[in-house]
């Protein structure tokens, strides 16, 4: 049996098997609100241009708030040998109103149909993922703005480097993050244009308005070439690339989660909310939900991926190839917004260990560059000249198994005699990170202003 739908040009149904390939259905049907509202500003607009009947679109329009009903009280009925959405949609409504359903295909085409409900997910989900990390945001700065003091060892190489503070390290995310959402609201800019009536691929021959269906939309305006506006994928790829470099600094804060909540650091402890036992060893407490976090990056970037190489070589215009484009972006937003939820909640449930803290930022001579520093400053000295003194005295507390304040200043003068007791005030991670007040640095001073400068930004983003 032929496929209604499709007219007459087809006497014999579809192979089992190219059913089965064929058929999107079981996953764009998350395009269900979508597909509807392109359609009733589609009708609407048909009626104002006297190409179909007022009543006509009325009748379309309730028909079409019937079928949402429906589909929202889990009462619709999908059918894979209908294909996709839209034909779903279309298929029931002329159950619903009978003749004037067939009226609503006029000036379109599944092409510019698919194209319109995808971008306006897209654009639905950037909103999402937006105020999702925007909470993340408001989470860090938070606890940033509470531990601005907390020393704790920074690191390169993952050794030991220079004390920092806890409130500076979690700030550090918030920049990321809010370059991430940078790149999602300029992701959001360029795909504000509405591809709806562009049709298959040449536009139409009615006297459409596709301002007016742009403007019912929310669009900015419609796209300006039909062939572009059909095959253009740009703003998934686009979109799964702020996606993807979104979830590798989740991935990254993920990974450090790991590494804090470890026996061997013990710098965070997170509870039961976000950790796992063993089946077999009852001493343990896993970060799951941060390894987790960390593995989902792997399925962002390989959407993106995905569909980088299904667009590769697709000459204009559309090509059924292009239906791959939704089941892994499905996937990978899922996967980013469920990361973004499990970032924020072990943000607001872990707590720092002060004191193991404050013990490691003192390991690994991580205030020797504050003693070249004081060379500089108090001897006048060149620093390549305080570098090689100051990593002399290092040797010296290496070779005994000493800090660096312990090392008595007859040796220090040893090594240069200059040196006077007066150093031993730069080598606490106290005065050091104190003493960092550059704009950026690690100063608890500086760490409580660009804190309250989040808060104050993200809560005025709150209010508009």
């Amino acid at each position: 049996m032929s496929n209604s739908m499709w007219g007459g040009r087809f006497s014999e149904g579809p192979a089992a098997i190219m059913e089965e390939i064929n058929a999107s259905i079981d996953f764009d049907k998350k395009l269900y609100r979508q597909d509807i509202a392109g359609s009733q500003a589609h009708a609407r607009m048909l009626a104002r241009q006297g190409i179909i009947g007022a009543d006509d679109a009325e009748k379309i329009v309730a028909g079409l708030d019937t079928i949402l009903r429906e589909i929202e009280a889990g009462t619709f009925t999908f059918s894979r040998a209908l294909e996709d959405i839209h034909l779903n949609i279309e298929s029931r409504l002329k159950e619903l109103i009978g003749e004037p359903a067939g009226r609503l295909h006029t000036a379109r085409s599944r092409n510019d149909q698919v194209a319109t409900d995808f971008k306006l997910w897209v654009r639905d989900t950037i909103d999402a993922v937006d105020a999702a990390l925007r909470e993340l945001q408001i989470a860090l700065a938070d606890k940033a703005f509470l531990h601005a003091g907390q020393v704790m060892p920074g690191f390169t190489h993952l050794q030991s480097a220079q004390p920092v503070t806890f409130g500076h390290h979690l700030l550090a995310y918030v920049e990321m993050i809010g370059r991430d959402r940078g790149r999602f609201q300029d992701a959001r800019r360029r795909l504000n244009e509405n591809p709806l009536g562009a049709a298959a691929l040449a536009g139409t021959s009615f006297p459409i308005d596709r301002f007016d269906t742009a403007k019912a939309l929310g669009f900015d305006r419609p796209t300006a070439n039909s062939l572009d506006s059909v095959s253009d994928r740009d703003f998934v790829i686009e979109a799964l690339a702020a996606a993807s470099l979104c979830a590798i600094h989740l991935s990254r804060f993920a990974e450090e989660i790991v590494i804090w909540s470890s026996a061997q650091f013990r710098f965070i402890k997170l509870s039961d909310k976000f950790t796992t036992g063993s089946s077999i060893m009852p001493q343990k407490r896993n970060p799951d939900a941060a390894e987790l976090v960390r593995a989902k990056t792997g399925r962002i970037i390989g959407a993106q991926t995905a569909l980088q190489i299904v667009m590769k070589g697709l000459p204009l215009a559309y090509q059924k190839d292009m239906q791959e484009d939704k089941e892994q972006a499905f996937d990978a937003f899922e996967s980013l917004e469920l990361a973004i939820a499990a970032a924020t909640g072990m943000v607001l449930d872990m707590e720092p260990e002060a004191a193991n803290l404050k013990k490691a930022a003192g390991s690994g001579f991580a205030t020797a560059t504050d003693l070249a520093d004081w060379l500089v400053r108090a001897l006048n000295m060149p620093f390549r000249e305080a570098h090689h003194v100051t990593g002399r005295i290092v040797a010296i507390a290496s070779e005994r198994d000493i800090e660096l304040t312990k090392v008595p200043l007859a040796d220090m003068q040893a090594v240069h005699p200059a040196i006077t007791d007066a150093v031993y005030s730069v080598l606490t991670v106290d005065k050091s990170v104190r003493s960092r007040t550059s704009y950026g640095g690690t100063s608890p001073k500086n760490v409580r202003s660009q804190a309250k400068r989040w808060q104050n930004a993200l809560a005025r983003e709150k209010r508009r």
